[in-house]
C-alpha cells in the first residue's frame, strides 16, 4: 500500500499565522501536525508516501519540503506532488494516480490529528476485499460536517452539512482507497465553488455498487483546522508525554508533574506544572508555565503566566501582568509590556487577528 498525504489548501481559519507558513507545519507539543501524519503511516507499514504540495503556493510548498525532506528520517520515501490550483481535495487525489499505479492506498487529509493512529485500519483494509474505507467519529455537530449513512456494515449513503442530518457519523479526512477512486473521479464535475468535492468522489464510489465500509474511530479525532482545536491536539498529545529533563534548572525553580525540558532550555526561578513540553534553548526567568502548555525552541519568557497554550519558536514574551491562556502566538513573536507613559495599548496586527485585552 502507498499513502497520500494533501498539504494544500490556505489555511484562512489559522491566519494570521498561515500568511507566513503551511498550516500543515503548526506544530502539536513542538512538533508539525503534518509529522503526525507521517508517522501513523510509517507506523502502519506504509513507506511510500505521495505529498501533495500546492504549486500556486511557493512559500507554504518550500517550507514543506524543507520539513520532510525525502522522509528518511521516518524510515519512508517521500515524493512530492504539485497542484497546480486548489481545485479541491478529490482532484488532489485524482492527480496522484500515476504514483499510486494501481496499489490500494491510505489518504490523509495533512490537518488531521487522530491520536490512536490507523494501523488496524491499514492491516484491515490491506487484507479485505471492500473498495474503500471511510474511518466515522460521533459528532456533536453533524450539520456542519459530512456525514455517512450506514446500513447492514456498508456506508450506504453520504450527506455533506446537511440541514437535517440523517446521522451523527462525521467523515473523518483519512481514505482507503483503491483504483475505483480514479474511474469515478474522471467522471467528476466541478462544485459551484470550482471544485472536485471528495464527498461527490465517495458517493460515487456508492452509486455505482462499490464496496464502501464503515470503521469507527472511539478514540481521538480533530480537524486542527482552528486555533482552539490545534489546542485540543495540543492537549491530547501532552496528556501521553513522560517526564523528560535534558535541559538546566535552577534550585530555586519547581517543576511539577510530566515535564518535558529539552536540551539546551535553561528554567530560572520559575514553576512549570506539566502536562507541558519547553523546548531546545528556550529560557524561562521568573515565570509560571501551567498544564497543556508546549513553550517551543529558542522563546524566551520572562515575568509571566501561561497556560493551555502553543508558543511557536523563537518568539518573546516579558512582564505580561496578567495571565496567558487559551493561545496560539506564531513564530518570532515580541509580546512586552509598555513602561513608559502615557500607558496604553500598541498593537501591530496582521489581517483576520483576535486579540482579547483584559
Amino acid at each position: 500500500m502507498k499513502g497520500i498525504i494533501v498539504a494544500g489548501g490556505k489555511g484562512t481559519r489559522l491566519r494570521p499565522l498561515t500568511y507566513t507558513g503551511a498550516k500543515q507545519l503548526v506544530p502539536v507539543a513542538n512538533k508539525p501536525v503534518l509529522f503526525y501524519a507521517i508517522e501513523d503511516l510509517v507506523d502502519a507499514g506504509i513507506d511510500e508516501i505521495g505529498i501533495v504540495v500546492p504549486a500556486d503556493h511557493q512559500m507554504a510548498r518550500d517550507q514543506i519540503m524543507a520539513a520532510v525532506g525525502d522522509g528518511a528520517r521516518w524510515g519512508a520515501r517521500v515524493t512530492y506532488i504539485p497542484q497546480d490550483a486548489p481545485r479541491g481535495i478529490a482532484h488532489a487525489v485524482a492527480i496522484c494516480r500515476d504514483f499510486v499505479r494501481g496499489e490500494k492506498f491510505v489518504v490523509f487529509l495533512g490537518d488531521n490529528f487522530i491520536r490512536e493512529g490507523i494501523t488496524p485500519q491499514v492491516d484491515a483494509f490491506r487484507t479485505g476485499t471492500m473498495n474503500c474505507i471511510l474511518l466515522l467519529h460521533r459528532v456533536p455537530n453533524p450539520q456542519d460536517l459530512g456525514v455517512a449513512v450506514v446500513h447492514n456494515d456498508r456506508v450506504v449513503e453520504l450527506q455533506e452539512k446537511p440541514r437535517v442530518p440523517k446521522s451523527d457519523l462525521g467523515i473523518v479526512g483519512i481514505y482507503f482507497l483503491d483504483h475505483h477512486f480514479f474511474e469515478v473521479a474522471a467522471t467528476l464535475h466541478p462544485s459551484a465553488r470550482g471544485e472536485l468535492e471528495i464527498t461527490d468522489a465517495l458517493s460515487r464510489l456508492i452509486e455505482t455498487g462499490c464496496d464502501v465500509r464503515p470503521q469507527m474511530v472511539d478514540g481521538y479525532w480533530i480537524d486542527t483546522g482552528k486555533h482552539l482545536d490545534m489546542l485540543d491536539a495540543n492537549r491530547l498529545v501532552l496528556d501521553t508525554i513522560e517526564a523528560s529533563i535534558e535541559g538546566e534548572i535552577d534550585g530555586e525553580s519547581q517543576i511539577v508533574g510530566r515535564v518535558v525540558v529539552e536540551p539546551g532550555a535553561r528554567i530560572v526561578r520559575s514553576v512549570v506544572r506539566g502536562p507541558a513540553i519547553i523546548g531546545k534553548g528556550a529560557e524561562l526567568t521568573d515565570t509560571f508555565i501551567g498544564p497543556f502548555t508546549a513553550v517551543g525552541d529558542g522563546c524566551r519568557i520572562r515575568g509571566s503566566e501561561l497556560e493551555h497554550s502553543i508558543v511557536l519558536e523563537n518568539s518573546v514574551i516579558e512582564d505580561i501582568e496578567t495571565r496567558i491562556e487559551d493561545s496560539l502566538i506564531g513564530r518570532n513573536v515580541r509580546l512586552t509590556r509598555a513602561t513608559t507613559r502615557p500607558r496604553a495599548h500598541r498593537l501591530l496586527l496582521g489581517d483576520n487577528s483576535h486579540v482579547a485585552l483584559a
